[in-house]
């Protein structure tokens, strides 16, 4: 018995370990993604929260770039190891349910070859993190279920508190567990003094950023609002089923094969409660007109649960089958899911299946996918700016500020920027707000945009000083303006328009 448990050990570390090599070994081959400059950015100015996202992804920004340096796989090496361990506990629910080596290696192979989740933990973003505490949540909900022990609601609010402060989806999980315990004998749990007190310490853990939501206006509010405004009105009922089963097509028999047996067979009963998880998460969204990916948490629980049935109620042919079939599927995929080609071999990789991998947010057909093409042109930014910077005489350049028009382009000026020494940017873009300066000297200008806006009105001359030119950058054609000689309306502009952006959070 103790030897079959130190090869099953031997195995699932094996797993975690080759999902960690070929992020390690990959991560670096493209830029950081648009969003991830974001976070970075977010990072050099910690505080409890910001506009879009709470304060945890930030922050494994700062410590990321302290333990291994100002550099690219800094930034994804946490990810990396979120999948790693991910792996780990994927394996670990299948041994609380009794499943054997096959039942693991299924389970494993679900995990670690689906496009989402090598994709997931290839970019530093919270929705990396957000899967991995998803994961970890459902893991503790079994070893609840399993153990009857309500003194496991401290450690399960510990995790959503910590996840709170991570990405507010969360909230789904949370809601979607008291659904599904509801429905079940699993109910009497909650009639408990650990839930209680597990709920004061998740309050505890997430009360400094709704204190900060507090005093800055709810911005979570307003995003909200925008999102719904903009992007969850485009969502469809069945584009978002028919994502379900796309995202992790690859594991698809494997993962509906748990979801049917955890729902309607007998001998399961007492682990019921995880299959109505999973079906009150996609009720939840769906009524909450919630972008597809935001389901992505709960697979790797149902990989485990299809590894574990397909172990033990179906013929060892299909244990074979399932494997043969993930692999048949994801490995055609990989270069979708992994940046293993360069932009150029992955424009001759796609070009036959262009229709359905490199459609746009703007609806036409592009030579790479879209979150290929937001990894790369940002140190060609960098450097155009960086170039035209120093090439200024010192006693313009000490007072030359450099405006960003969008997120991205700002976070490329300070990740890149940083090593050639160019001065943190200024954008209305996004958390860039909060720490604006509240007004400005009358000083010359970079700043980039794709036209020069309301330039001829702010200085008497300016010129375009360089652009980025790669066709498989999302924004190619990006240009860097300069202006000089500002007018004095630029100081009432400057001042006008950040005081009215800043009143939001006031």
């Amino acid at each position: 018995m103790k030897n079959s448990l130190s090869k099953e050990w031997l195995l699932i570390i094996g797993l975690a370990t080759f999902k960690l090599v070929i992020h390690l070994a990959t991560n670096t081959n493209y830029e950081l993604h648009r969003d991830a400059l974001l976070y970075y950015s977010l990072g050099e100015h910690l505080d409890w929260g910001f506009v879009s996202v709470p304060p945890l992804t930030p922050l494994i920004s700062k410590i990321s770039l302290f333990l291994f340096g100002h550099n690219t796989f800094a930034l994804r090496f946490f990810p990396a190891v979120a999948g790693a361990v991910s792996v780990v506990l994927v394996a670990k629910i299948v041994r609380e349910l009794k499943g054997g080596k096959w039942a693991i290696l299924i389970a494993a192979a679900a995990f670690i070859l689906s496009p989402a989740f090598l994709r997931s933990n290839t970019l530093f973003q919270p929705v990396t993190f957000n899967q991995f505490f998803w994961l970890l949540s459902a893991y503790l909900l079994v070893r609840l279920i399993l153990t009857s022990d309500p003194k496991k609601w401290l450690w399960i609010f510990l995790v959503w508190g910590l996840a709170f402060q991570n990405k507010y989806s969360i909230a789904f999980f949370i809601i979607a567990t008291f659904l599904a315990l509801l429905l079940t004998k699993h109910r009497r749990l909650f009639f408990s003094k650990y839930f209680v007190f597990g709920g004061i310490i998740g309050l505890l853990i997430i009360l400094p950023n709704i204190a900060w939501q507090h005093f800055h206006n709810w911005p979570l509010i307003h995003h909200m609002n925008e999102l719904q405004e903009t992007q969850f009105v485009h969502v469809s009922i069945s584009g978002f089923l028919i994502d379900q089963l796309v995202m992790n097509l690859p594991a698809l028999i494997i993962w509906m094969t748990g979801l049917i047996v955890f729902l309607f067979f007998k001998a399961e009963k007492d682990y019921r409660a995880l299959g109505f998880l999973y079906l009150f998460i996609i009720l939840i969204l769906i009524v909450f007109q919630g972008k597809s990916y935001y389901t992505l948490g709960i697979y790797p629980m149902l990989f485990a649960l299809g590894g574990y049935a397909i172990g033990k109620y179906f013929h060892p042919t299909l244990k074979y089958a399932a494997i043969g079939l993930t692999l048949l599927i994801a490995v055609p995929l990989l270069p979708f899911s992994l940046p293993i080609f360069s932009h150029e071999k992955m424009a001759e990789y796609s070009k036959p299946v262009a229709e359905f991998t490199n459609r746009w947010e703007d609806g036409k057909v592009h030579e790479i996918p879209q979150d290929y093409a937001d990894m790369t042109g940002w140190k060609e930014l960098s450097a155009v700016v960086s170039d035209f910077y120093h090439s200024l005489p010192d006693s313009t350049k000490s007072g030359c500020l450099i405006y960003a028009e969008d997120y991205a382009e700002a976070g490329a000026i300070m990740f890149y920027g940083k090593k050639s020494g160019l001065p943190e940017p200024i954008s209305f873009s996004d958390s860039f707000i909060l720490w604006a300066p509240d007004s400005i000297d009358n000083v010359p200008v970079i700043f980039i945009n794709e036209e020069p806006g309301d330039a001829e009105d702010l200085f008497e001359e300016y010129k375009v000083v360089g652009q980025v030119e790669n066709k498989y950058f999302r924004e190619n054609d990006l240009k860097v303006f300069y202006g000089s000689k500002p007018k004095d309306s630029l100081k009432y502009f400057y001042r006008q328009t950040i005081r009215k952006l800043k009143e939001r959070y006031d």
